[in-house]
């Protein structure tokens, strides 16, 4: 099995496999969990704080476990974020069943957030500390391209059968499929992956160890400048990009007409996966236009803040579709050079405790933005929260320049 392990082909099609079982898992809800959540008798407001709940557990939890990926090994990580993922879904279903109290449902996205945290940075980095260790010599760029394809693919076909499941059963059971596949991750994690390239360390004392990690991370992080200044944008597109696929599908089904069409949400939620697949399938010919990452993040944050801005202004659905799709396909296709750019700034050692700190800097501005917008559709509709949004959007332009005038080593796109 190690003999095997030790390919470059190997290492990718086992965390490309990783990428479709988690986005599948995922991706069975997509289509359905705002609908979800209104149907247990939440106002928008209400289900955009839950989902907040959710980034308030990202950031409580997303430096202890990225320090445990760093200290006892990303493989004892990412089994630990299937399993906990899978019993606080099995929470969410149990609360909607119930009609329970607000207070429940952000416990359970808080439980829901940690379960994720286990995942942040702890599969990014075994995926680059094992390539490393096979002596890749292609891109990174490309292989988080390829993850972008066949998340895509993934979230193109659990989109869609969770919406047709959901319209021919009741919205409880692509949940309940979500927390099967889960259980089937957790298995496959167990079998197929090793830590190559890195050394779980097993501290005699975890607190002091996670302690000098977490403080080794700000150095490579916070401390670095091109690395914090890239981080400090994340609030606002994370915000901004959590709060536009929750909002879609009730957005959309007001165009359509019938907020019950369950199966024309899961199509919607497939329509970002296929925007995603598309936006893996492109970036690396993009990037062939630019001579920088940053200039590609830069000129990309900008155009996706003014389709936002045309969304707003779209009152047919078709058109809508299309606009929304075009705002899909750009994001994808920042996230690889967005990745590949982090990842060449990050030591071995600090990188799943550094990524980490990126998700969780990203967490934060969700947690604030996300109700912030959903309030605004409660009161004057989601083509004002749509407008409003394109405004946190182009927030993160600054930060992304100032990470550009630091001249960082990653900048550099080799064609």
């Amino acid at each position: 099995m190690l003999s095997l392990l030790r390919k470059p082909t190997n290492i990718q099609t086992i965390y490309l496999s990783l990428v479709a079982g988690n986005t599948l898992a995922t991706s069975f809800i997509w289509g359905i969990n705002t609908i979800f959540l209104l149907s247990a008798g939440l106002s928008n407001f209400e289900a955009f704080l839950a989902n907040a709940f959710y980034s308030v557990g990202y950031v409580l939890f997303e430096v202890p476990t990225g320090v445990i990926a760093d200290t006892y090994g990303r493989r004892i990580s990412y089994m630990l974020g299937a399993l906990t993922l899978a019993i606080s879904t099995a929470l969410y279903l149990y609360m909607w069943h119930i009609q329970g109290p607000f207070w429940g449902w952000a416990l359970s996205s808080m439980v829901l957030g940690l379960g994720y945290t286990f995942f942040s940075g702890a599969t990014e980095a075994w995926l680059v500390d094992a390539l490393k260790a096979t002596n890749f010599k292609g891109s990174l760029d490309s292989v988080f391209a390829k993850a972008q394809i066949v998340g895509g693919a993934a979230m193109l076909i659990g989109a869609i059968s969770g919406g047709i499941i959901a319209q021919m059963t009741n919205l409880g059971v692509p949940y309940i499929l979500r927390t099967l596949v889960l259980l089937i991750n957790f298995a496959m994690a167990f079998v197929l992956m090793q830590d190559l390239g890195f050394k779980p360390t097993r501290p005699k004392n975890p607190i002091n160890e996670m302690s000098k990690i977490v403080n080794k991370s700000i150095t490579y992080g916070y401390k670095n400048p091109p690395v914090r200044w890239m981080m400090l944008s994340a609030p606002f597109v994370v915000g901004v990009s959590f709060y536009i696929f929750y909002a879609l599908q009730p957005f959309l089904l007001e165009l359509w007409g019938d907020d019950k069409a369950y199966a024309i949400a899961g199509v919607i939620a497939a329509l970002t996966g296929l925007s995603q697949m598309a936006g893996g399938f492109f970036s690396p010919k993009i990037r062939k236009l630019f001579k920088l990452r940053t200039s590609y993040l830069l000129a990309g944050t900008l155009i996706t803040g003014f389709l936002l801005i045309l969304v707003s202004m779209v009152s047919n659905f078709w058109v809508a579709i299309i606009v929304v799709f075009l705002w899909g396909l750009l994001f994808a296709a920042l996230v690889p050079i967005r990745q590949a750019y982090l990842n060449g700034l990050i030591p071995s050692e600090q990188r799943a405790t550094v990524l980490s700190f990126d998700s969780l800097t990203g967490s934060a501005g969700a947690i604030a933005i996300q109700p912030a917008l959903g309030k605004i559709a409660d009161v004057q509709g989601y083509p004002a929260s749509y407008a409003v949004s394109s405004i946190f959007q182009f927030a993160a332009i600054p930060f992304i320049y100032l990470a550009r005038r630091q001249k960082p080593k990653s900048d550099p796109i080799e064609i």
